[in-house]
């Protein structure tokens, strides 16, 4: 028989490989939970995703329930070590399996000798919880946030910082976006409720935020495209930029297919060219397309140089979802927080600019370009439109609800969407 696996161990080796590595936790978790069952695949997802939540606060206890850190070859047991707090801490999983578990993951690291270091650090962690915790909650490392995103975000936004960080360290919503193709919302909603789930309605016309989230399979007629997991922030983007049948749309970067899916349903004999400058990611706007019964022309290309993969084309409306700081989605990747560093801010800026200054010569004289990030830092948005405006006499800002005349900026929040920004430039 074949034995379990210890999803202990296996944590903190996908902890140690983001947070020493720098390797995103999306790209390394799904071929971890690949040979387990779906429950063990969620609990591991769970301990992963949520000491990336608590790195500085697990951190903080470590320091005070241990004379030295374990560094080297030992590295990864400090991850184990992390996996166990946490567990004690957060979930509902009973302190003896918990304790159990965490302490056999050390001999699955092939480190026995150090199962008893395990076990005395969590149990003198169980001893004085209270004490400690209390302790390490004195300090900004209570706000969960690498210190130099904190002070961005203090500087740029004075009144809601801290709205942002509470957001940002709060388990994320399930929005979906019924394809209204097939289903006004409220006919779905009636669907969903039969299987007694439940969801309430966003304010964009086709977003449900699910009551507790779950899986896509249960979700009626998913396989079919009647409905796609989606934010309620990133569904905005669509709508704000109002495709229309007949016209020519560009998506750039696309991947991983939402945001032209959701053209498609608006718009559906629009003529649409997804492109985005990951392959791989690709295959995940083709898979969208064909569950949804769609057609679109999918093309790998940089956006900073169209000519590649549009030669002379324009296009009457063009969506750029800009590569951003994601700042914004943090509550959904919580390991944003460790991979970013301050100084990829200017470079992402950058980046952003060199792509904007390349596709705007390709949209038609009358034309719109909706420009939006998963970000809330002034210098990929608000910043990033004004230079584009003083820069670019033949484009004009449209005024969006709730938003200055260079865009609109959206926290995250609880009940609501994720942090993004939109703005709307109209071409003379």
């Amino acid at each position: 028989m074949k034995k379990n696996t210890n999803l202990r161990s296996l944590a903190a080796q996908l902890i140690e490989r983001v947070v020493d590595k720098g390797e995103s936790l999306s790209a390394i978790l799904p071929g971890a939970q690949k040979n387990l069952s779906d429950k063990d695949g969620a609990l591991l997802q769970e301990l992963c995703f949520g000491v990336m939540r608590t790195l500085p606060q697990l951190e903080a206890l470590i320091g005070k329930l241990m004379e030295r850190p374990l560094t080297g070859k030992q590295r990864v047991l400090h991850y184990l070590i992390m996996v166990g707090l946490y567990q004690l801490l957060y979930t509902r999983v009973p302190p003896h399996a918990a304790l159990a578990e965490t302490v056999a993951g050390a001999e699955e690291l092939k480190r026995a000798n150090l199962k008893g270091l395990l076990n005395g650090v969590l149990r003198q962690f169980q001893r004085q919880q209270e004490t400690l915790v209390a302790e390490v909650d004195q300090g900004t490392q209570r706000y969960l946030h690498p210190g130099w995103l904190l002070k961005r975000l203090q500087t740029a936004w004075p009144e809601q910082w801290q709205q942002i960080v509470e957001a940002n360290n709060q388990r994320p919503p399930m929005w979906l976006r019924v394809n209204r193709q097939h289903h006004a919302r409220d006919a779905w909603l009636a669907l969903l409720e039969a299987t007694e789930k439940h969801a309430f309605a966003g304010d964009a016309p086709d977003a449900l935020r699910l009551e507790a989230p779950t899986a896509v399979g249960q979700l009626p007629g998913f396989e079919q495209g009647w409905v796609t997991v989606q934010d309620l922030s990133a569904q905005r983007c669509a709508l704000l930029l109002e495709p229309q049948d007949g016209e020519s749309i560009l998506d750039l970067c696309a991947a991983p297919g939402g945001k032209t899916t959701h053209i498609l349903e608006i718009a559906p004999q629009a003529n649409v060219l997804a492109v985005d400058v990951d392959e791989q990611r690709l295959t995940r706007v083709r898979e969208n397309l064909q569950r949804l019964g769609m057609q679109a022309d999918v093309r790998q290309g940089d956006g900073r140089t169209p000519a590649d993969w549009c030669g002379e084309q324009q296009f009457d409306r063009i969506l750029l979802d800009a590569p951003c700081s994601a700042t914004g989605v943090i509550r959904r990747h919580p390991d944003i927080k460790w991979l970013r560093r301050d100084r990829d801010i200017a470079e992402l800026a950058s980046l952003q600019q060199e792509i904007l200054n390349a596709v705007w010569p390709r949209l038609k004289r009358g034309g719109t370009l909706l420009y939006a990030t998963c970000s809330v830092l002034p210098e990929e948005n608000h910043q990033q439109i004004s230079a584009f405006l003083a820069a670019h006499p033949d484009a004009i800002a449209e005024a969006l609800p709730q938003g200055q005349d260079n865009g609109w900026q959206v926290f995250p929040a609880t009940d609501g969407g994720d942090g993004f920004f939109y703005a709307k430039l109209m071409k003379k």
